[in-house]
């Protein structure tokens, strides 16, 4: 995994998706037999972090009795909470406490985690549709760029332009960003 950030990162990084072929010949090799290599490679942008807040409006609270062993304060008084959240339909259970306000208070934690859970799954299968849209199979049919270290040269397929594999390497790329 690569991480890259600043102001040109978006726009340096933009034709990188897809597959890369790296030809070379490894200093072991007595016969000098090109190896090749095949990597895939996704661009994808960090989301950035969030806090979740809950606007009053978007909650519905019911209060109802609580089950199980307790007595008569137990069937007498309306203790337990249900927090249903409108945009999602997730609703929430509390009667741990014999307290409302407490049950409240729980409610609205579990309701919040549940949510925020909700997202991050969400957020993680966009990201993996996206990662796996890019890469494709990794086949060489998908390839986006060949690197040959024994000539010294880089083919961009998509745009057929080359480049000197130093300049590559020194992050010169310019008629590959074109």
């Amino acid at each position: 995994m690569f991480r890259a950030e600043g102001p040109h990162a978006a726009h340096l990084f933009r034709h990188e998706p897809g597959g890369h072929r790296w030809q070379r010949v490894p200093p072991t090799e007595k016969k000098d037999r090109i190896q090749t290599s095949t990597v895939t490679v996704a661009v994808m942008r960090e989301p950035s972090e969030t806090e979740w807040v809950l606007r009053p409006a978007e909650l519905e609270w019911r209060t109802t009795r609580g089950s199980g062993p307790g007595g008569q304060h137990r069937n007498k008084t309306e203790s337990a909470v249900v927090l249903t959240h409108k945009p999602t339909g997730l609703t929430v259970r509390s009667e741990a406490e014999r307290s409302q306000h407490r049950n409240r208070e729980l409610a609205l934690k579990v309701l919040r985690a549940r949510l925020m859970e909700s997202a991050q799954e969400n957020a993680a299968a966009r990201a993996n549709a996206e990662r796996r849209q890019q890469v494709g199979s990794g086949m060489r049919g998908d390839k986006v760029r060949t690197v040959r270290e024994r000539d010294g040269q880089v083919t961009d397929h998509r745009t057929g332009h080359r480049l000197r594999l130093a300049d590559y390497r020194r992050g010169d790329w310019g008629p590959l960003l074109d």
